[in-house]
Parts: C-alpha cells; sequence; structure tokens
C-alpha cells in the first residue's frame, strides 16, 4: 500500500474478485487522493459496480487489501460506512414520502442531534434546489429531481467519500450537467472525495481530476484526462476544397491520412496547435490554394477508450 496512505481517501492493492470460473476483477491497484474526483471509466458490465461495491462494503474481495477514509474496509467495515455515502444506479427515495421527510429520515438514520435534523434538510433542499418541491410527494419529481434528492440524502451525515454508481443514467442533458455542477461544488465547497463510476466519456473528462479505464477486469490506463488525451494520439485536421483542381493538388502535396473525392475533403495529421495551422496556411497559400473549411479533431477521450480497448461489445458482469 502507499507509504502516504493518510493522504489518500482511497487505497486498494491487487483486488481480485470472481463469480466461479468468471473473473471481474484481476489485480485492481487504486491510489485516490483526497479532496479529488476519481472516475473509473468502462462499458456496462466491466466490473465498475463491482469495485464501488468493494471499495464501500457491500461485497468482499477474494483477495486483496482496501483502506478507505484511513479504514480498512475488512478489519474495520463500520469506520468506513460512517465516512462514506453511496448514491447507487437505483434511486433509494422514498416515492411515497416527501422530498423534505426523506432528508429528515435520512438524518434520524444518521443520528444527527435533534436540534440539526431539520436545519440539515433545509440546507440541502437549498443546496439542490429543491425548496419549492419540499412537501411533495417524491413520486411526483421527475427524473433529474429525484436524482438529486437522492445525492442530497447521501450528504445527510457529511460523509467524507462519496461513490456515485452511474449518476446520471438515464437523464436528460441538462439534468446531468446540473448534477456535474452539484458533484463540482462538493468537492470545492466541501472538500470530499467523490469516486465516479461512468459509462459516459464526456462525463468523466468534465468532472475528474484522475481517470482509470477498466477492461477485461483490469485496469488498462490511468491519468488526468489531458495526460490520457495525449496518450491516444489521433488528432488530425480536416480541409475541405470547393475547386476539385485546387483539392487534387493538394492531395499530391500534403501529408493526406484520407480523403473523400466526392465532397473534396482531405484528413492530414495535426494537433491543431496555432504554430502548426499557421504553417499549414502558409503552405496553402505560396501554393495559391483557397481552404473553404478547415476542422481541428484534438484526441478526447473516445479515442482513448477505443485506443486501448478497441470496440469493446458489452461484457456481463454477474449481479450480486
Amino acid at each position: 500500500m502507499a507509504t502516504d496512505a493518510a493522504r489518500l481517501a482511497v487505497a486498494a492493492s491487487a483486488v481480485r474478485k470472481a463469480y466461479g470460473g468468471h473473473v471481474v476483477l484481476d489485480g485492481i491497484d487504486l491510489d485516490i487522493p483526497a479532496g479529488s474526483v476519481f472516475a473509473l471509466l468502462g462499458p456496462n458490465g466491466a466490473g465498475k459496480t463491482t469495485v464501488a461495491k468493494i471499495l464501500s462494503t457491500l461485497i468482499s474481495a477474494d483477495a486483496g487489501e482496501v483502506r478507505v477514509a484511513g479504514h480498512d474496509v475488512v478489519r474495520d467495515p463500520d469506520a468506513v460506512r460512517a465516512a462514506i455515502g453511496v448514491t447507487g444506479q437505483f434511486s433509494a427515495v422514498d416515492s411515497f414520502l416527501t422530498g423534505e421527510e426523506n432528508l429528515m429520515l435520512m438524518a434520524d438514520l444518521n443520528r444527527l442531534p435533534r436540534g440539526e435534523r431539520r436545519q440539515r434538510a433545509a440546507d440541502l433542499l437549498a443546496c439542490f434546489d429543491l425548496v419549492d418541491a419540499a412537501r411533495k410527494p417524491a413520486a411526483m419529481y421527475s427524473g433529474g429531481m429525484r436524482r438529486r434528492l437522492d445525492l442530497a440524502m447521501t450528504l445527510v451525515g457529511r460523509p467524507r467519500v462519496i461513490f456515485l454508481d452511474e449518476p446520471t443514467t438515464g437523464l436528460d442533458p441538462r439534468s446531468r450537467r446540473t448534477m456535474w455542477e452539484i458533484v463540482r461544488r462538493l468537492v470545492t465547497d466541501e472538500g470530499v472525495t467523490v469516486f465516479l463510476t461512468t459509462q459516459y466519456l464526456e462525463e468523466a473528462d468534465q468532472l475528474a481530476d484522475k481517470i482509470a479505464v477498466l477492461h477485461q477486469g483490469q485496469l488498462v490506463a490511468e491519468g488526468s484526462p489531458e495526460e490520457l488525451k495525449r496518450r491516444a494520439g489521433g488528432g488530425h485536421i480536416t480541409l475541405r476544397f470547393a475547386d476539385p483542381r485546387g483539392y487534387d493538388h493538394a492531395a499530391r502535396m500534403l501529408d493526406v491520412v484520407s480523403r473523400n473525392d466526392e465532397t473534396c475533403t482531405l484528413q492530414i495529421p495535426g494537433h491543431g496547435d496555432v504554430r502548426s495551422l499557421r504553417a499549414l496556411l502558409d503552405r496553402l497559400d505560396r501554393a495559391s490554394l483557397t481552404v473553404d473549411e478547415l476542422r481541428v479533431h484534438t484526441p478526447d477521450l473516445d479515442d482513448v477508450f477505443f485506443a486501448l480497448t478497441g470496440n469493446p461489445v458489452t461484457e456481463q458482469e454477474p449481479a450480486r
């Protein structure tokens, strides 16, 4: 385990989990600094939920060592549970209770002092923009409102580490971005650590300080979003010409990756930095070639994922 474990919210070494002959996790190592967002990225069934369940003491690993918030998940699971909050793929909201009643129930379960319970509920309703719906049954809430209430319920006990398992699955784009803003505030304002599992590449890119890619039970890459993008490569520049003769001339002159004769479009390697773009345009100008359209594609997490895993078929992770 890492020697600086005191500064780590999560430290895991050689974690393994199998169901019968099917190995779900095959030697996973994790070091997640406190006060950061860590995203575990992978397709449906890759083992992301299994990792989250092991870290949050819901299931046991077959082998390996895990510490969360400084506590060993096997030797001191109660201390781990006292320090974490978990928001799973399926809502824990009671549809028959109002939003306020759901939060008050969680305050009771967390044994908050009686004088603090109503104030804590009111603060969270305000933080998650649910004040107007506080006295309405949760059954009347939209999907985005239910997810916000679900996360608010997780925060009642002021956890130091929050596990968000596919937190925006099924949400529309606006609700998804609202959830992203809330997660960012949790880290910057509250100083919590967020462990995020997701299959949304954009979500990991937007939120995570560090990303790990899980494929066939192993972590095949780990780093910041920018580090992984640089590792993937794949940047290119697309040029479209209105004049077919200019298009043919440019195709002979440039280092072409691909071409489309129907649209007079060329794709050439490049990362789109200002210096190389200026040099390219100067070269075309000297050749009296006019570009009708120029587009720059920089590597993104899609490139990272497919470069590392190919075009993955959804793997089946046994339900437990």
